[in-house]
């Protein structure tokens, strides 16, 4: 498939358009009232994933030193944690920042928030693989050093946490595997320490969850991740959750995060009409490819091109309707699309 350029760049654009001063990405544009005019350390991993995808390693590494400064920032209270072991959300590290200052934001938001910790270090790590230098300072080793021993603190593996969409404390399938995926990514730092332990009853922990996503959820969007980026799960568990998510949560607009989703529902009872988000189906498209399966993922990216409106890729479609919410454009969106779009031309 022949990669439209001018495609590229205007979807390229619409993220350089969220980017701030200080290099960190709004999760939206800046004068929305949903309250995405924030800097989420999830946001910004998932965003960045197109400029590293389009070789752009001056962009990627100001993104990174940014994310990397908010913990050092704030690694007073992380050892606090480490010591004390948080018991309230706030204690955690929280998912939200300001984009210039760094300061959290204090207001309750399903702060504990583990996938992104392990997010953070899988990147980090695997960046310094690849030779794109994030990393420079003792500081900079000490405070890596300090989120390994925090997960560890809060014992990860069997934290319930608020997950990736920040709603119901549970041990989410899909955090745990973000943990071991940083953790491992970690060991191979030879600054690093990371006791075996760790990720050995974090992979335990995801025997037993997997192929669910938590006690509550059998199907779940965010279980993408860990077949990509993270590449926790065999080939076998990979189609399984694949196949669950196309079977009971794909829809004409995008994919509905799980069954019964109340965020963005049509329903006023919060059944049955889920919003349906639109970074699914390039989400689909990127794993098919890594499958080998050129076929389905040109499907889901022909699929990803549908759900742009106005040039720009939303959030979410509220359930059978061409109605997106505010969140135009999502920078998770639009970087997703992205990569499937480059890879699809491979």
């Amino acid at each position: 498939m022949k990669i439209d350029n001018d495609i590229l760049e205007k979807h390229l654009d619409n993220i350089r358009a969220l980017q701030t001063p200080s290099g960190l990405f709004l999760a939206s544009r800046a004068n929305v009232s949903t309250g995405y005019n924030k800097a989420w350390l999830r946001d910004n991993f998932y965003t960045c994933l197109a400029f590293e995808e389009v070789g752009d390693e001056e962009m990627v590494q100001k993104v990174w030193k940014a994310l990397l400064s908010i913990f050092v920032k704030h690694k007073d209270k992380i050892n606090w944690a480490i010591k004390n072991k948080p018991y309230a959300t706030y204690q955690y590290i929280h998912a939200r920042y300001n984009p210039e200052t760094f300061e959290e934001f204090w207001e309750e938001w399903g702060n504990k928030q583990n996938d992104a910790i392990g997010a953070i270090l899988f990147k980090i790590g695997d960046l310094e693989e690849k030779g794109i230098k994030i990393i420079e300072t003792d500081e900079d080793k000490e405070i890596l050093q300090t989120l390994v021993n925090y997960l560890g603190t809060i014992e990860y593996w069997q934290d319930a946490d608020n997950g990736v969409w920040e709603e119901y404390e549970e041990v989410h399938a899909s955090s745990v595997g973000a943990c071991v995926a940083g953790l491992k990514q970690m060991q191979k730092l030879t600054y690093i320490e990371v006791p075996s332990h760790l990720v050995e009853k974090g992979e335990e922990a995801l025997k037993e969850l997997l192929p669910r996503e938590s006690k509550s959820k059998f199907a779940d969007l965010a279980q993408l991740s860990l077949i990509y980026p993270f590449n926790v799960v065999p080939e076998n568990v990979a189609r399984e959750i694949v196949r669950k998510v196309e079977y009971h949560l794909e829809r004409d607009r995008g994919i509905i995060r799980y069954k019964n989703d109340r965020y963005y529902n049509k329903n006023t009872d919060g059944f049955s009409e889920e919003a349906e988000w639109c970074f699914g189906f390039p989400w689909l498209s990127i794993i098919y490819k890594n499958f080998g399966e050129e076929e389905k993922a040109h499907h889901y990216l022909q699929k990803s091109i549908a759900t742009i409106y106005q040039d720009q890729i939303p959030e979410l479609y509220y359930s059978d309707s061409d109605k997106p919410n505010e969140n135009v454009p999502l920078g998770w969106s639009e970087s997703l699309f992205i990569v499937a779009l480059l890879r699809a031309g491979k």
